[in-house]
């Protein structure tokens, strides 16, 4: 139980690795807050938890949304008391961020490829002024943030999530330093970057409707050394770790969970 006593707040609570994430973080016994906008969904899998012997609350709210946010802070913390760590899984893409292959390179969807960035910078970077604080309020915590191999290495199509990634990355590192400045080995924060994993989002970029892939997908299974990709639960060992103390001295470092994909030539 590396989590034991500790409270930590997920956002993109509701989606397909955030599931995994909540389910991994309270099995080691961490109570959970599941935060995004499907109420139905996180109020759901808080019951889930609960009924099994963990400690779960649902909190509705857009990560864009300040005042959203704040309300979710207040009530994690008049329900258990404090708030030991935070995961900014929220995130993802948006067709009107996606540049097709038959289209104009000089003719980008501006306001798409910008509402796809707020989505994943801003998306961590608000949550984090919210939740941190009160995580530095109660002496010590660990935030995680979720990258991308789109930050990495180049991922055609997907310029406006590249450049949200990458601005994570940069986040990840440069607040690291600021937070232990001015909190010493107090606070940490740290990223991971996942290689392909299938969610609802991809599900129909990568695969057929028969379970075979699609060209796109085939480029990605040649990319990767293993051959496969990830599943959500892989994600948990390092996500783990990095809100135990079995991290404590691991601050702006940006771990990479995806099969060999980052560091394979492709030849």
């Amino acid at each position: 139980m590396r989590l034991a006593d500790k409270v930590i707040v997920v956002t993109g609570g509701t989606g397909i690795l955030g599931q995994s994430f909540i389910k991994g973080i309270s099995e080691e016994g961490a109570a959970v807050g599941i935060l995004g906008r499907n109420k139905e969904v996180a109020e759901q899998r808080a019951a889930e938890i609960n009924d099994n012997g963990g400690k779960a609350l649902a909190l509705v709210a857009d990560v864009l949304d300040e005042q959203q946010l704040e309300a979710a802070k207040n009530k994690m913390l008049e329900k258990f008391g404090a708030i030991h760590g935070l995961v900014n899984a929220a995130g993802g893409n948006m067709p009107e961020g996606i540049l097709q292959p038959d289209k104009d390179i000089f003719e980008l969807n501006i306001e798409g490829t910008k509402r796809v960035m707020d989505l994943n910078l801003w998306g961590t970077v608000i949550p984090t002024q919210i939740f941190g604080k009160a995580i530095a309020n109660g002496g010590t915590g660990s935030i995680i943030n979720i990258s991308s191999m789109s930050s990495q290495t180049v991922i055609t199509k997907v310029l406006g999530y590249s450049l949200g990634k990458s601005a994570v990355d940069c986040y990840t590192k440069w607040f690291a330093v600021e937070m232990a400045n001015r909190y010493g080995d107090q606070l940490r924060m740290n990223a991971i970057a996942p290689g392909f994993f299938l969610t609802e989002q991809n599900r129909t970029l990568l695969t057929n409707p028969d379970g075979s892939f699609t060209e796109r997908g085939k480029l990605v299974i040649q990319q990767t050394p293993y051959k496969r990709f990830g599943t959500p639960e892989e994600l948990n060992g390092a996500l783990i770790w990095l809100l135990s103390d079995e991290s404590k001295f691991v601050t702006g470092a940006v771990i990479n969970v995806d099969g060999g994909f980052s560091v394979s030539s492709g030849v």
